[in-house]
């Protein structure tokens, strides 16, 4: 049952071929047996699931019948689940039970969703390997040498070794789509606003959006179908109607113009994935794509911004944990000011502490202007080269990441390195559109991805796109050795 997509598993548990509880009690039998390997997990909740599981056979008993009801899922660690540690990867929560459910979390409940557990991520979802956690760092299924990719790793390493059929993340600058690129999934990064935060603790509040990792196109639109909505808690939530994500996937890509730009294709690039991201153009030409070259000329300029803009926020979001009202708290304070330092300076890890840092400073007198407001503005010209690019084309394709996942501990004394690993990915999220990672092939025995963006609210375009093509490759039903 553990090979079985989230689109066959509402089949079948509509065929009554198997119940909830019996997927259930193999896919936990299952975490517990293999994630020792990978530590995908910081918490597992079998009682938890298994009443989800019961509850949602009654449903089904009863007449009740949808695509999540019964299938089971694993929330990142940084979604508040009621009763359930919600530790964000960081020592500083690792006694925080949240009090409440995030929306996320309440929303595919009530689809029926059950819950096996909280995935590990970078802490705070800072990074790009999942190696910052403060409960050790998630491996990568396909060499368990190698990174998975974060901050989501844990979702999507347990995802890619068939622990469970899909997973929710969150993606601030790629956290979605690179860990999707690096151990062969489907990640989608919807529309900024278009999945509520509300529950969803913060990095960078302009920046962080939820959405789903999965194997399949298909199974990310049921996710995405019980995810997405308007929020009446979430301030930045639009109340655009959600379309049924699941009824496009079979339209024709006769016609559809595909943007390529040429900035994508720099020396950066390893040339092995330019040749698998080419093939890919190949493959969407015979489904009768258009390609055509573009430009993104402030392409260049979207990481030193990045790297202004969301440790900026992350320093004022981050504030609250400071040993008083929740979280971890340092033993026997002399003072109110030695209790501030200790308990951040113990709680925070080594990428946590540089990323506050960082922020506090940009956003201090004398350098808001130079650095902060500077930001701004170069945000405002990446969203203007999309807007201009989208007037010719439908989408954008290009590669997700510039190399395969690196080795553990490759990147871990040299942060700036892989802080350019998220070239191709954080311009997304500067102009709040919505991007797909689907798997284009392997690099010496390692996923590759490739990327699509396209306007505000098209997430149906995206998902259209990656099912024709996954209907034609047959990349993302590889599975890596051992799992």
């Amino acid at each position: 049952m553990h090979h079985m997509t989230l689109a066959e598993i509402a089949r079948g548990l509509a065929d009554k071929k198997f119940s909830s509880v019996e997927l259930t009690q193999a896919l936990l039998a299952r975490i517990a047996q293999l994630d020792p390997q990978i530590n995908s997990f910081i918490s597992r909740t079998e009682d938890l699931a298994l009443s989800q599981a019961k509850a949602a056979d009654q449903r089904r008993a009863n007449g009740e019948s949808g695509a999540l009801l019964g299938a089971p899922i694993a929330h990142k660690d940084l979604f508040c689940t009621q009763g359930i540690r919600t530790s964000c990867g960081s020592k500083m929560l690792d006694n925080f039970k949240a009090p409440y459910d995030a929306t996320v979390v309440a929303k595919l409940a009530a689809a029926g969703a059950v819950t096996l557990g909280k995935t590990n991520m970078d802490e705070f979802a800072m990074g790009s390997a999942n190696e910052s956690s403060w409960y050790g760092a998630v491996k990568n299924p396909w060499n368990l040498e190698h990174v998975p990719g974060g901050s989501s790793g844990g979702s999507a390493a347990a995802v890619a070794a068939r622990l469970l059929p899909a997973a929710t993340a969150t993606d601030t600058g790629g956290s979605i789509r690179q860990p999707a690129a690096f151990t062969n999934l489907t990640g989608l990064k919807p529309t900024y606003g278009r999945v509520s935060r509300w529950g969803m603790i913060a990095y960078a509040s302009s920046l962080d959006q939820g959405g789903p990792l999965a194997r399949t196109a298909e199974d990310c639109a049921l996710m995405l179908q019980g995810m997405a909505g308007f929020d009446p808690n979430d301030s930045t939530s639009i109340d655009e109607p959600v379309p049924d994500y699941s009824v496009g996937l079979n339209a024709s890509l006769q016609g559809l113009r595909i943007g390529v730009p040429k900035e994508y294709f720099s020396a950066g690039l390893d040339p092995r994935i330019a040749e698998l991201i080419h093939n890919s153009i190949k493959e969407l030409e015979k489904l009768g794509a258009v390609i055509k070259e573009i430009s993104l000329p402030n392409m260049q300029h979207a990481i030193p911004a990045y790297y202004v803009i969301a440790p900026a926020e992350a320093s004022s979001n981050l504030s609250r944990f400071d040993g008083v009202r929740f979280g971890y708290r340092c033993e026997n304070p002399e003072n109110l000011q030695d209790l501030y330092t200790r308990s951040r300076g113990e709680g925070f890890g080594s990428e946590v502490q540089r990323r506050i840092m960082v922020g506090a400073y940009a956003l201090s007198a004398g350098y808001y202007d130079a650095y902060y407001l500077k930001a701004q503005k170069i945000r405002r010209l990446v969203k203007n080269d999309f807007m201009n690019a989208f007037n010719e084309v439908d989408i954008i394709l290009g590669p997700t990441t510039p190399n395969p996942a690196w080795k553990l501990g490759a990147k871990s004394s040299d942060p700036v390195a892989a802080y350019l690993e998220d070239v191709y990915t954080i311009t997304a999220n500067l102009a709040g559109l919505p991007g797909l990672s689907m798997p284009a092939g392997f690099v010496d025995g390692l996923p590759v991805g490739v990327q699509l963006l396209a306007p505000y609210f098209q997430e149906g375009r995206l998902l259209n796109v990656a099912h024709q093509y996954q209907l034609n490759t047959d990349w993302h039903t590889r599975t890596p050795t051992g799992f």
